[in-house]
């Protein structure tokens, strides 16, 4: 059996401003490169887009785990600071059972109020999980539907 590591033909560091700058195959350097999930909610490990300032494609990179851990740290730090998808924990009260209503939840980032405009802002996604996009513009994420307390769970059947 042949152990080999896979080394890509980019490299990328963090400048002293704090953003990334990538050098690609051919030595250009480009400074203020951002990833981008292609499947943020679905796949976020997969399919990681570097773009330019401009917004174009520098690099794809197939699967986050195949970089060098060095590379790959930079990566997660960055899409981090851009991924802000607080996780609901438990649905403390909604106001009213018609839309809009005004929902209070707990978060993985703490205790927070947002306004559902619809029933079509609750999105179901692979498996249990579901994400709300409240009036705000803020998507909120429940990782397993059936992993909350059943008060919770009673509350959002009635907008399912």
């Amino acid at each position: 059996m042949t152990n080999f590591t896979f080394t890509p033909d980019f490299q990328l560091r963090r400048q002293a401003s704090g953003r990334l700058q990538l050098t690609d195959a051919h030595g250009e350097k480009h400074e203020g490169v951002m990833p981008v999930r292609a499947f943020p909610l679905a796949a976020p490990e997969e399919g990681i887009s570097l773009v330019s300032l401009e917004g174009h494609e520098l690099v794809w990179i197939a699967q986050l785990s195949a970089l060098p851990p060095e590379v790959r740290g930079l990566l997660q730090e960055e899409l981090a600071l851009r991924d802000f998808v607080p996780e609901v924990r438990r649905l403390v009260s909604v106001s009213s059972f018609g839309t809009p209503s005004v929902w209070t939840v707990e978060t993985d980032r703490g205790n927070t109020t947002f306004v559902l405009k619809g029933e079509e802002d609750i999105r179901r996604l692979k498996g249990s999980a579901l994400l709300i996009a409240s009036s705000e513009g803020v998507q909120y994420r429940i990782a397993d539907m059936m992993a909350l307390d059943r008060p919770s769970r009673r509350l959002l059947e009635r907008f399912l």
